[in-house]
């Protein structure tokens, strides 16, 4: 699945240098005594994920943004193409967008993070071999 591209590191939290590393330390949004920790670094190809003070603020831009994309679509599409009652679908939007503040607050710090953070296919190669290795 889109191995080698930013997504397949968004879509499967893995670190964007190697793409093999878990980028946060739990896989699950919703266990949220550790949705939002990080890993210090790649446990394969070392890629530090602590990068400088503030560095994550930036996502919260992203997660703006993707809110409001998400909000409008879902808006526009109920309300003005399907012509559902708004009160309903705003009371709906909300519930939703409370249940996805984890899901949010995650794809928006992979996103952040992959604008940045260039995928290599040589530490790619390493981070394979030596996750073969502690298989073995």
């Amino acid at each position: 699945m889109f191995k080698g591209t930013k997504l397949y590191s968004i879509f499967t939290n893995t670190c964007p240098k190697c793409q093999t590393g878990a980028f946060f330390k739990t896989n699950n949004p919703y266990n949220l005594k550790k949705f939002d920790k990080l890993n210090d670094k790649c446990a394969y190809c070392k890629e530090s994920f602590t990068r400088e003070p503030g560095f994550y603020i930036g996502s919260m831009y992203v997660s703006y943004a993707l809110s409001v994309a998400l909000m409008v679509s879902v808006f526009v599409g109920f309300v003005v193409i399907l012509d559902y009652d708004m009160n309903y679908v705003l009371a709906g939007l909300l519930i939703s967008y409370v249940i996805l503040i984890p899901v949010m607050f995650r794809l928006a710090r992979l996103i952040w993070i992959n604008i940045f953070v260039k995928y290599d296919p040589a530490k790619s190669k390493i981070a394979k071999e030596i996750k073969a290795s502690e298989k073995a």
